[in-house]
């Protein structure tokens, strides 16, 4: 069994230079590359798949098998300007409900074309911003939701908060339906930083939070926090990291700021001249990932850290850890249905993302139709690479044994590209179990690597930087 969490020098983790110009000249500072929490990713799509895709996969769930529900609910009451989700602003309520009586259409159709008996095993609701909803609110959609698809015995419900909007009664509301896990967005607590990116949110404030959760018998509390973010420093980022642990949560996920002001224009509100450089930027993930891993959390793949009891952490050292569109996750339910706006559904043949645009998404669901209008239908090369990429991305390791168990003769089509990675990064990928492994000094170059076995490279798409 590939072991996920093997002990890390604290003396090797903070690489020196020598180090640091090794992972320059292999792209760190200058690629750009997927996240990967999906292959092919979302560039790749087409119009060639869509609602039609959506309606026969739903139809064909095994009932006996438990599902994932996504419900996007894309509205904010301020935009914070360094976001680069599908959000739109409102100071009212008015579109927001008239979003979820679409969004409620849209489960009554998903509940006419499933099999009946299916379960739901697992619920997320992210956005924007779902504390937007008010507790009345909260509980339409809870019900809907059940009543399109009622949860499993071992159903688990996790919310995105934001501590700006909610307050004792949302929490009771969402506690009520069901939610045991929240993801509490944090991003830095510097009064600078976060007057650069538009949050303002004080500790305070996400203190109260985080005890009205715990008081409310919340089991699982994760946050949320971005490095290289404008006028971040060293002496900002371990201040935010100590009162993160000061919080306590089960759960961190520590992410690199993406910079793409073509994709979201709101970024242009951003002094690019404020960024911090390349070193500087990745400086800023060591010293984060060190003080965590001093507090005795787990490194979890590339970004993510862990209590040692917390299921995530356990998921790492057992070698069920997965990755999807939340990032990595103990879910394993093979199916995610994707509800609203934007929502990207992952079924056995393939992916579809619905209607991007609020607008276009609340006329396809009043005409009567599914909200799906891009894809891809999954090739049994796409399937394999996948299963490669996640590897790469959860247990810095393939090994091909496993992927013949799993696909047969099949994976043995990849062998050229384990032989080309093994040369290009000599030293810091080494032979391991037919394939290939990378060494701890070598895995801020995951997606990287992961990259070379992605047959859709070259789509033109611009992601964020690696590092």
């Amino acid at each position: 069994m590939i072991q996920r969490n093997e002990p890390f020098d604290g003396d090797r983790y903070r690489i020196g230079m020598e180090n640091i110009d090794l992972l320059a000249r292999h792209g760190l500072f200058d690629a750009h590359v997927p996240r990967y929490t999906s292959y092919p990713t979302a560039p790749v799509f087409s119009h060639n798949v869509g609602a039609d895709f959506q309606v026969a996969a739903l139809g064909a769930l095994d009932p006996d098998v438990p599902v994932s529900l996504y419900v996007h609910i894309p509205f904010c009451e301020r935009l914070c300007w360094f976001c680069a989700c599908r959000t739109q602003g409102t100071r009212t309520l008015g579109p927001v409900e008239h979003y979820l009586n679409s969004v409620k259409k849209e489960l009554r159709n998903i509940a006419s074309l499933v099999p009946a008996g299916l379960r739901m095993g697992r619920l997320h609701w992210g956005g924007g911003t779902p504390t937007i909803l008010p507790p009345v609110l909260i509980h339409e959609l809870a019900q809907a939701i059940k009543e399109a698809v009622p949860p499993a015995d071992d159903f688990e419900f996790s919310v995105e908060i934001d501590p700006t909007m909610v307050d004792d009664a949302k929490i009771a509301a969402l506690a009520a339906e069901g939610m045991n896990r929240a993801s509490i967005g944090i991003q830095d607590f510097s009064p600078q930083v976060q007057a650069a990116i538009g949050r303002d949110q004080p500790y305070e404030l996400t203190e109260q939070c985080v005890a009205a959760l715990r008081a409310a018998g919340i089991t699982s509390l994760n946050t949320d926090l971005v490095y290289g973010l404008p006028h971040q420093s060293e002496d900002d980022i371990a201040d935010t990291v100590q009162k993160v642990l000061d919080l306590a949560p089960d759960r961190v996920a520590l992410f690199g700021y993406a910079h793409v002001p073509h994709m979201a224009k709101r970024q242009k509100l951003i002094d690019e001249a404020s960024l911090p450089g390349n070193i500087a930027r990745y400086h800023l993930s060591l010293r984060a990932a060190d003080m965590f891993r001093a507090a005795g959390y787990e490194t979890i793949g590339t970004d993510h850290f862990a209590k040692p009891q917390d299921s995530l952490a356990r998921a790492a050292n057992n070698a069920t850890l997965r990755r999807n569109f939340q990032g990595y996750t103990t879910d394993t339910c093979p199916t995610l249905i994707g509800v609203g706006a934007s929502s990207i559904s992952r079924f056995e043949g393939g992916y579809v993302q619905n209607a991007s645009a609020t607008g276009a998404y609340l006329e396809r669901i009043e005409a009567g139709s599914l909200a799906g209008y891009r894809g891809h239908a999954l090739t049994q090369d796409d399937t394999l690479r996948a299963r490669v990429i996640e590897m790469l991305m959860c247990d810095f390791a393939v090994d091909e044994r496993t992927l013949i168990d799993e696909f047969g003769d099949s994976a043995t089509s990849l062998r050229s590209i384990h032989d080309a990675v093994l040369v290009e990064f000599a030293g810091l990928v080494t032979p391991h179990g037919h394939a290939l492994r990378i060494v701890p000094e070598g895995r801020s170059l995951a997606r990287i690597i992961a990259h070379h076995y992605d047959a859709y490279a070259d789509t033109g798409a611009i992601y964020s930087k690696a590092s």
